[in-house]
């Protein structure tokens, strides 16, 4: 009978995987646009312009702030344009973004000048990125069905992170080949790969009626986001200073953290990213939470290269399942119409963590040195389990509610 039962369940999940293939493909292609940019961004500006850090700074973030700013806006636009439609004009705006950046390389004599039309490419790019990521997530939902929001946002996110991981080496590649025009000419040439992945796919029917407020959809999916925001915080820690933190130790290669990191985490989703759907968000994303803050501790413990790569893996497997894990929770509240706008919010959170909690974990390595940005983020990742517990305890029936407050109460005394 197990058998029986287990193979329409087998049957559906690759029914599922299959359907989200294309657009985790389409997802894969945005993310590598932006990877690629990254690492020689800070090149191209400095070096090839002469401009300051402060300006390379500005630029690298200029793409960040637009996304942030263009969360909300996206989602309103997939819930009523359609999540199809979300993701072409993404991908329209980031060929767009590509022209931008090889028209500033017309401008070089005029460096001021260059760097301008630069930073209003990176500002589309971040706009394209918001619909893009969003109107996939929506789409996803849509196709799959909100009872499997964990697989969806596991394996979308999954392409995301797989993209950012083989953009730097791309784009380093490209940037030594061809200077920055062949970034340029890359980033015209993707979206339309991908616009020619997404066309012949079936657009989904946009959900009628009244749309609930910003406000009304933001009560629903703050508690969520929060947590995840804080997860963030260790993600956004391994980001900016593992790699720092491997040369000051004299540990090489320098971006082993990150890589086994990345590694950890596109294999977790990949392997239980239905876990969600199965066991519930929070629950699953209580476990991840002590399993990533367990990981950034033997970062800040690790006597060695190899102890830290390990925490980072714990730290990139833990990360894996948090954010859709809460994803779930958040998808759950929200109303069936604004599914793409809820998850616009959601996102939000996270932005506001990398934008906010990266400089702050800055001043901590300024005070305490960088292992104390790792010690920092192990408490701040933990305050995300509270979160997770509250949820938790919301989605049981009353009396298993009270069972796990009543414990959770004698463990804390």
């Amino acid at each position: 009978m197990s058998g029986r039962r287990s193979l329409p369940n087998a049957t559906a999940q690759n029914r599922s995987i299959a359907t989200l293939l294309p657009i985790m493909a389409v997802v894969l292609i945005a993310f590598l646009i932006i990877g690629l940019a990254l690492p020689v961004l800070p090149l191209h500006v400095h070096l090839d312009l002469g401009l300051s850090a402060f300006v390379v700074g500005l630029v690298t973030g200029s793409q960040f702030a637009a996304s942030l700013l263009s969360r909300v806006w996206s989602g309103r636009y997939a819930d009523s344009r359609g999540p199809k439609q979300a993701v072409i004009e993404g991908l329209f705006t980031a060929a767009v973004a590509g022209v931008l950046y090889l028209f500033s390389l017309r401008l070089v004599s005029a460096p001021l000048l260059s760097v301008t039309v630069l930073l209003l490419g990176r500002a589309l790019l971040g706009a394209a990125e918001s619909l893009i990521i969003t109107g996939g997530q929506s789409w996803g939902l849509a196709l799959v069905g909100s009872e499997r929001a964990g697989r969806v946002i596991a394996w979308v996110g999954m392409a995301m992170f797989a993209a950012l991981a083989l953009g730097a080496p791309i784009g380093t590649a490209l940037y030594s080949t061809g200077g920055f025009a062949a970034v340029a000419l890359t980033t015209i040439l993707l979206p339309l790969v991908a616009l020619s992945i997404v066309a012949p796919l079936s657009p989904v029917a946009v959900h009628s009626g009244a749309r609930p407020t910003l406000i009304t959809v933001v009560g629903a999916v703050w508690m969520p986001g929060v947590g995840a925001a804080l997860s963030t915080i260790g993600f956004g820690a391994l980001l900016a200073f593992g790699a720092l933190l491997f040369a000051q130790r004299g540990w090489s290669p320098i971006w082993l953290a990150f890589c086994t990191f990345a590694i950890s985490l596109v294999a977790a989703r990949a392997i239980f990213g239905q876990m969600p759907d199965r066991l519930g968000g929070a629950r699953v994303a209580l476990i991840c939470v002590v399993i990533e803050a367990a990981g950034l501790a033997l970062i800040w413990l690790a006597p060695s290269r190899v102890l830290a790569a390990v925490g980072a893996a714990l730290t990139g497997f833990g990360y894996s399942l948090v954010y859709p894990g809460l994803g779930v929770e958040a998808v759950r509240r929200a109303p069936p119409q604004s599914r793409g706008l809820a998850m616009g919010a959601y996102t939000v959170f996270l932005d506001v963590a990398l934008g906010f909690g990266s400089p702050a974990l800055g001043l901590i390595a300024s005070w305490a040195g960088l292992s104390a940005v790792f010690l920092a983020s192990t408490f701040i990742v933990m305050c995300g389990a509270v979160i997770a517990i509250r949820l938790l305890i919301a989605s049981l029936p009353a009396q298993e509610a009270g069972e796990l407050t009543l414990s959770c109460s004698r463990s804390v005394a």
